[in-house]
Order: structure tokens, then sequence, then C-alpha cells
């Protein structure tokens, strides 16, 4: 069985790691590459690097930020931001990012992550995606939560990977900053639906979230960000508790 991953999160605004409550709210949470390095020293298993608002200000990830942060990190970073062809892509790994996260540019045009998985490899390509549970269905929002698009979550996921998404990372704007646990029951539906990898993402609060995340939603990933950003809990102690619940993890 594979170990389970410990993903930490840096959503970066101006230059700045930020975090809200359901994709709102924002506030300031450290700078990118301390942040970054504490994460990758203290046991973090990946980092994902979200310029949140790249697609919205119809920009590029400010590659200088993404080639701070990977010289300050010793495990694998994902980037997302802004990314909308395969130049966008070579030029993050060029930079130090392993794998990158589309969002948005992949929902407008979806022959995108056909075209980036055959360039790069499916193991490079990460698909996100952000929906809210309204009346009884999950709906796929774009350009960081602001524009409501006409897809489902659990189709859209499946259509992703048959064009050659290697992970799915599943942010439910409804949990997102509540500290109320994941959303487990849509987590656990995507992972019996897909083959590929599915990343929790949105509502960790207490080491009994990611327990949770693993076991009820049957995740192979989860991401968290304010629960450590603000001291709530640390790395070291969440993957202690998680291995002496028999959760397969890196120590």
């Amino acid at each position: 069985m594979l170990a389970k991953r410990m993903i930490l999160c840096l959503d970066v605004k101006d230059g700045r790691t930020v975090k809200g409550t359901n994709f709102g709210n924002l506030k300031d949470a450290g700078d990118i590459v301390e942040l970054a390095k504490r994460y990758s020293d203290e046991g973090a298993d990946e980092l994902v690097f979200l310029d949140i608002t790249a697609s919205h200000e119809r920009r590029k990830t400010m590659l200088t930020w993404v080639e701070q942060v990977a010289e300050a990190v010793n495990i694998p970073f994902t980037v997302g931001g802004g990314i909308s062809s395969d130049l966008d892509v070579s030029n993050l790994l060029s930079k130090g990012a392993d794998k990158v996260s589309i969002n948005t540019a992949a929902l407008i045009k979806p022959a995108l992550i056909d075209t980036l998985a055959l360039c790069f490899g499916r193991q490079c390509i990460v698909v996100a995606i952000d929906a809210r549970k309204e009346d009884g269905n999950w709906n796929v929002y774009i350009n960081g939560g602001r524009k409501k698009t006409s897809y489902e979550l659990f189709s859209w996921a499946k259509e992703a990977e048959s064009r050659g998404a290697g992970e799915i990372l599943f942010t439910s704007m409804d949990h997102d900053g509540t500290n109320q646990g994941f959303a487990c029951e849509a987590v656990a539906r995507l992972s019996e639906e897909l083959t590929i990898p599915v990343i929790a993402s949105g509502g960790a609060g207490k080491m009994e979230d990611f327990y949770d995340a693993f076991t009820l939603g049957k995740a192979d990933a989860a991401l968290a960000a304010g629960v450590f950003h603000y001291g709530k809990l640390a790395i070291p102690d969440v993957k202690r508790y998680l291995d002496s619940r028999e959760i397969e993890i890196r120590i």
C-alpha cells in the first residue's frame, strides 16, 4: 500500500501567503519562502503553491516566487495559477516545480489536459477542482471560486482523468477554512469512481480530520493550510497520531 501524503498549501496573493474562509476574507499568513522551508523541514510530504489571483487577473504565476520556494525545499512541489499552455508548464518546471496544477484553463479548454499530459506525462499534471454543494449538486467554480460553471464535480473529475490528469485536487468551497473537517462523503465518491489519486482539501481543523479523510474519505492525500500556518497543529504531531491509528504515513 502506498503511504498516505500530507500536503501543505501556500495560497499566494501579492507575494504573501494568505488564508481565508470559503474562498473569501483573506488574511496574511506569512512569508512564502519561510513557510515553505519550515514545512519542508517539519516533514510535509509535498507542497502546493497556488497563485490564487493569477487566473482572475489574467496573468501568469510569478516565476521568481516559484524559483525561491524551489530553492528552499527538498520535497515535491506543485505550482498552480494562471497556467494555460505547454510553455507555461515548461517555464515552471525549469524554475523547480515538480508538478503543475491546472483549474480554470482546463475547464475553459479541456483539451489542455490532453496536451499537457502528452508533453510532460500525466504524473506531472494535477487537475484542481473547486466545488460547492448547491441544491444537492456539487457545482464547479473557476477564477478562484468567483465564477460558477455548468460543470458538476464527479463528471468533470472523470473527464479530467480520461484526458490524462495524474491526480485530482478537490477543494470543498463549503469546508474551506472552516476547521470543521473535510467533505469526506464527496471525497470517498471521487476515490471510488476514479483510478488516479485524490487529494482532499478544505476543512482541516484537528488531527481526527486527517484520519477521517484517509479512512472515511479514502483519500490518497490530505491538503491543509491555515491549521498549520497559525500553529493550531504541527506536522510531526499529526503524523505520529496517524501512525498510532495505523495509517500508513511517512514519519
